[in-house]
């Protein structure tokens, strides 16, 4: 295999492999910048992804799986809110019960439905014929970066679609705008005429139905095969610390999904690039697989270190009042 094969599909994995952090990211940030902080990102991708799958081969259409592992995130994020803006309950505790409950439905409907039948995906042309890779005209021929950027599934380009238009919505739209508000200082809000519950369900539903879709598309990436392994396998996680790596700004999450991207790849195209590269790369090959698979978490740990320092000097777009509950009658 020549080095322009091997870097083209180093760059392909990177966008096709880890687009659902980008999914995951742009919803939680969706939903913190409402003021709510939800960590029930794993579990509520688990979820979207179980049922967006088992109902889209079901229907034989993508679209129907999409619908449905959005639908499912949704109502995630409708029992988050409501425990959280309704009971006042605590945010953190809330959102770590809703991953445990998330994982735990993935594996009990999962098991469920493998026990009456597994629907595999190559058994439905339509699901299949739906995910394959699209190209661009004119752009997917651009040596290296053409193949490797511009010729995906349609999932990739709605991730991307979606990453831009909230990042329009939160800052261009008045109820974008008002959303900002609500999770700046809910309050001042309140104090003229946003009605904060509503802005702090409907975003968090909205937030939620994205991650739900993005575990439909890790459900799709690993060809449907139910086993003792979560499809989401800590991107849920990684998704939370991107958050605070893209500053809350979901345009800024489509680059740092592929940062992790690039790391997180290297498990996969390591000793490809140390072969094709001996000189320069060969030292990849030297690597243990098992610090691989742990490199996408340590370099979490790293960018939570850096973007908290930078934080501390006044550039975070970290919203004022996240993870605190409003209590009306305290205005």
């Amino acid at each position: 295999m020549d080095k322009l094969t091997v870097l083209t599909i180093f760059l392909y994995n990177i966008v096709k492999y880890n687009i659902p952090l980008l999914y995951g990211t742009v919803g939680e940030i969706t939903v913190e910048k409402s003021g709510s902080l939800n960590l029930g990102v794993e579990g509520i991708m688990a979820v979207g992804a179980i049922f967006g799958y088992i109902f889209g081969c079901y229907a034989n259409s993508l679209l129907v799986g999409i619908l449905v592992g959005f639908a499912a995130g949704a109502l995630c994020g409708l029992l988050f809110a409501f425990l959280t803006v309704t009971l006042q309950a605590n945010q953190n505790i809330t959102g770590l019960t809703l991953t445990t409950f998330g994982l735990g439905l993935y594996f009990f409907v999962g098991t469920s439905v493998k026990a009456s039948g597994w629907p595999v995906m190559s058994d439905f042309a339509n699901i299949k014929g739906g995910f394959a890779d699209l190209s661009i005209p004119l752009l997917s021929k651009i040596p290296l970066v053409g193949k490797g950027l511009f010729s995906h599934n349609l999932l990739v380009y709605l991730g991307i679609a979606i990453a831009i238009g909230m990042w329009w919505y939160l800052n261009k739209s008045t109820p974008g705008l008002r959303l900002r508000a609500v999770g700046e200082n809910p309050a001042s809000a309140d104090s003229v005429g946003i009605n904060v519950n509503r802005s702090k369900y409907l975003h968090t539903c909205l937030g939620c139905g994205i991650m739900g879709i993005g575990g439909y598309y890790m459900a799709l990436n690993m060809g449907g095969s139910f086993n003792a392994t979560c499809w989401i396998n800590g991107y849920g996680w990684i998704a939370v610390a991107l958050v605070i790596f893209a500053n809350w700004n979901t345009a800024l999450a489509i680059l740092g999904t592929f940062v992790f991207g690039f790391f997180n790849s290297l498990r996969v195209s390591g000793s490809s690039l140390a072969s094709a590269f001996p000189g320069a790369l060969g030292w990849l090959a030297k690597i243990p697989t098992q610090l691989y698979q742990a490199l996408p978490f340590i370099i979490t740990a790293i960018v939570l270190i850096i973007t908290s320092i930078r934080n501390k000097r006044g550039s975070s777009g970290l919203p004022a009042s996240l993870g605190l509950n409003y209590y009306r009658e305290d205005r």
